[in-house]
């Protein structure tokens, strides 16, 4: 069953929840890690997802396209249930150079994901930096394709972060992202998913 992201824990102007996460890389990473970058693209996503796997050629091309932007791929998914979406099969699909984000994170506790909100995968959130602290700009999806299978014809995400990039406010209204639900494990699922 495919969900739509909301707008209902994170509002425009507000401050990007902090993390400490293991990447792929190697390496922990947390919002200080991006501090050079004017803006930076988190999106929460997975290996497994039919909706997520159809954005990671956009995402892709975000992240070799601008240099000022960093994108941060974050799995929150629980892998016992899907383990397509384990840390050892993230490994793999950067090795094989199907995902080349700057950063693929792994949220094990899931707190980041509720601190977010997120709700599906992918959910992107793009954040603008100001003067050290990362704002929300926009949240919502990344093009109009809204089916695993469609063609976009417009890459709604690209003109936002070259907004903010350009230093000016991005006023589109939130279109919500497309995908399947993020998969909490039992007794993990944060307060407003029934809400």
């Amino acid at each position: 069953m495919a969900l739509e992201s909301v707008e209902d824990v994170l509002q425009r102007g507000d401050e990007a929840p902090a993390f400490d996460l293991p990447g792929t890389d190697g390496r922990h990473h947390s919002l200080e890690d991006f501090a050079e970058f004017e803006a930076l693209l988190i999106v929460f996503t997975c290996n497994h997802c039919p909706y997520a796997r159809a954005k990671i050629r956009e995402l892709n091309r975000l992240a070799a396209g601008y240099e000022d932007l960093a994108v941060v791929g974050i799995n929150p998914n629980d892998d016992s249930e899907y383990p397509d979406d384990s840390f050892e099969q993230m490994l793999s699909e950067v090795e094989h150079g199907t995902i080349e984000y700057d950063a693929y994170l792994r949220d094990e506790s899931q707190s980041v994901a509720a601190a977010y909100g997120a709700r599906c995968t992918p959910d992107p959130y793009l954040f603008e930096n100001d003067g050290g602290t990362f704002r929300l700009a926009y949240h919502g999806r990344l093009d109009d394709a809204t089916n695993p299978d469609d063609e976009p014809s417009e890459r709604e995400m690209k003109a936002h972060v070259e907004q903010v990039l350009a230093g000016e406010t991005v006023t589109a209204e939130m279109k919500p992202a497309m995908g399947c639900s993020i998969k909490w494990r039992s007794g993990n699922e944060p307060g407003y998913w029934n809400a």
